[in-house]
């Protein structure tokens, strides 16, 4: 028996020995051979980064009004491992309410979060106040709240053409927010921190510095951008147009000060957003001029010098035959001065001053107004206009192109020419960033006196017996042009109307040009003098109020002498 007790102490003693062996071979081969899982492990347990909140940059009017903004939102997100770990999906009930706020079907949202592997699924994004409170009250187990940043338009409609909108990453996907996306985005700083068992921050291992988002100041003057949005979109209802787009630039910096079109939509609620309502029409779609580049005939004539500004032009007999096509006016006006050429808005008179030039420099006078390249805005979408350049041109085709046919341009393009006239004949890129340097350079493209006599023209077209009396503005000399054309279509002209009024005010002292366009006006008014007309007027009356700039066409008759107090009143 002694012998058989002391074989087993061996035995045992001899398999403790083995154990405790094994147990710290083990230990050394963790510790010392491969010890990077266990770091690795540990290192999941307390180690975390930390975002710090970081938001996109503001855009605002020249005035510094908000335009587009970033507020704190809160998402809803969910770890599948902790529900199913907690066994969280046995609580039906909550979450058939859950899914009732986030109006989706239970067995999807089921199925989204039932995957053990997976430890983070968004549920809903950007998601309203109540709905965050009503999960917190919910207390499901695995479904947590994120903070985060939703870009908001307080502006909505009016700007939205201008500003774009972002997705639900806060990525420019339209307009400004696209174009300079990288000046507006920043990156959150972030910290690599160690934790202990509680969770509390014991060390910080390393930080990392983020990228701050820069602010964008546009040249918009919003008090205008508002008022020429709420004249178009009256305009559109009232003469049951397809679309308008308005653009009004300031003559001398070439600053644009408003921008808009119709059809709109709400930036705020993308449901709403569909595909032609959020295009920038003013930038991207091109039309046939017609009668609003008549002035750029008259003033190739003045600068080539085949005529003076007080030459009179041969008209009779109202009508003249080319290549088999016949060009006429509305009746014989007979030998008619460059003034009445354009106020009568003769195809004549322009087809006379076109043919009495060289064909390369008539070329040279429409390339340097800038309706053959982009206007320098770099808005999204921007398109150069249409103009098919030929080897050889027949009179037919000259006399057309002198009344805005055979050529297609935007509204920013015509507003950029009827700036460089009010600019005394100085071409300036238009701009859209408040102090953003632009490539091209300040052009000097036709003489100043040139510029301003055809302006001085140009104002007849908006007094007495010119196409657009409509367009006057009372107090103001006010000078423009009128430009009713037929929309093209396969194998000629269809009975559609493209209407547009492009203007500069005041004349004395220009400072602002404005051009309106209607298109496809669908009621008994086709005429670019009913319909963009006056909504010119309106849009230039409350721009030049806003922008504080005296009036020049007031009567003596219109103002009575100071009182005893020195008060100053207008007549009634």
């Amino acid at each position: 028996m002694p012998g058989m007790v002391q074989w087993r102490f061996w035995v045992v003693m001899s398999g403790v020995v083995l154990v405790f062996a094994c147990l710290a071979l083990r230990a050394a081969y963790i510790q010392v051979i491969k010890p990077d899982l266990l770091i690795e492990q540990g290192d999941n347990r307390t180690i975390r980064v930390r975002d710090n909140a970081s938001y996109r940059g503001l855009i605002t009017d020249r005035h510094g009004q908000q335009l587009a903004v970033s507020v704190p939102a809160q998402a809803i997100y969910a770890d599948p491992k902790v529900i199913n770990d907690k066994s969280a999906l046995s609580d039906m009930p909550r979450w058939r309410a859950l899914a009732e706020v986030l109006d989706t079907d239970v067995n999807r949202l089921i199925d989204r979060v039932d995957n053990p592997a997976q430890r983070f699924v968004y549920l809903q994004r950007q998601i309203t106040p109540a709905m965050a409170t009503f999960v917190k009250k919910l207390n499901i187990p695995g479904v947590y709240l994120r903070e985060e940043s939703k870009r908001y338009y307080p502006s909505g409609e009016v700007s939205a053409h201008i500003v774009g909108f972002t997705d639900v990453d806060d990525n420019g996907l339209e307009g400004i927010e696209r174009l300079y996306n990288d000046w507006l985005t920043s990156t959150p700083d972030k910290r690599k921190i160690r934790r202990d068992a509680q969770g509390r921050q014991i060390e910080i291992i390393e930080q990392e510095q983020g990228k701050q988002a820069e602010d964008l100041v546009l040249t918009i003057d919003q008090r205008i951008q508002a008022l020429a949005f709420k004249e178009i979109k009256e305009a559109t209802l009232l003469y049951k147009a397809t679309s308008a787009s308005v653009i009004v630039v300031d003559v001398h910096s070439g600053e644009v000060l408003a921008m808009a079109n119709t059809p709109s939509y709400n930036p705020n609620n993308r449901e709403t957003v569909k595909s032609f309502r959020v295009r920038n029409r003013a930038v991207t779609d091109a039309f046939e001029p017609g009668s609003a580049v008549k002035p750029l005939a008259v003033l190739a004539a003045l600068e080539f010098g085949s005529v003076e500004a007080d030459s009179l032009i041969d008209t009779s007999p109202g009508w003249m035959r080319m290549g088999g096509s016949r060009i006429e006016d509305p009746r014989n006006f007979g030998e008619i001065s460059l003034t009445e050429i354009i106020q009568r808005s003769s195809n004549m008179g322009t087809s006379k001053l076109a043919l009495s030039v060289r064909r390369e420099f008539l070329m040279d006078i429409y390339y340097n107004m800038g309706l053959m390249s982009d206007t320098g805005s770099n808005m999204i979408g921007e398109s150069s206009g249409i103009f098919h350049e030929r080897q050889r041109w027949s009179n037919f085709e000259l006399s057309t192109l002198s009344f805005g046919y055979g050529i297609s341009v935007t509204t920013a393009q015509l507003a950029r020419m009827y700036a460089t006239i009010g600019n005394g004949g100085v071409k300036m890129p238009l701009t859209i960033i408040k102090g953003m340097e632009s490539f091209e350079q300040p052009e000097r493209v036709l003489a100043e006196e040139n510029a301003y006599a055809v302006l001085e023209m140009m104002e007849t077209v908006t007094q007495e017996g010119g196409s657009g009396v409509k367009a006057a503005v009372p107090g103001y000399r006010v000078a423009g042009k009128t430009g009713t054309s037929r929309k093209a279509v396969a194998g000629g002209y269809g009975e559609e109307y493209v209407n547009i009024f492009a203007g500069i005010a005041p004349v004395s002292n220009p400072q602002i040009a404005v051009v309106v366009l209607i298109n496809e006006p669908g009621g008994d008014k086709y005429y670019a003098g009913d319909t963009a007309a006056p909504t010119f007027s309106a849009i230039v009356s409350g721009s030049l109020q806003m922008l504080n700039i005296a009036p020049d066409a007031i009567n003596a008759a219109d103002v009575v002498p100071l009182d005893a107090e020195g008060g100053l009143h207008a007549a009634r």
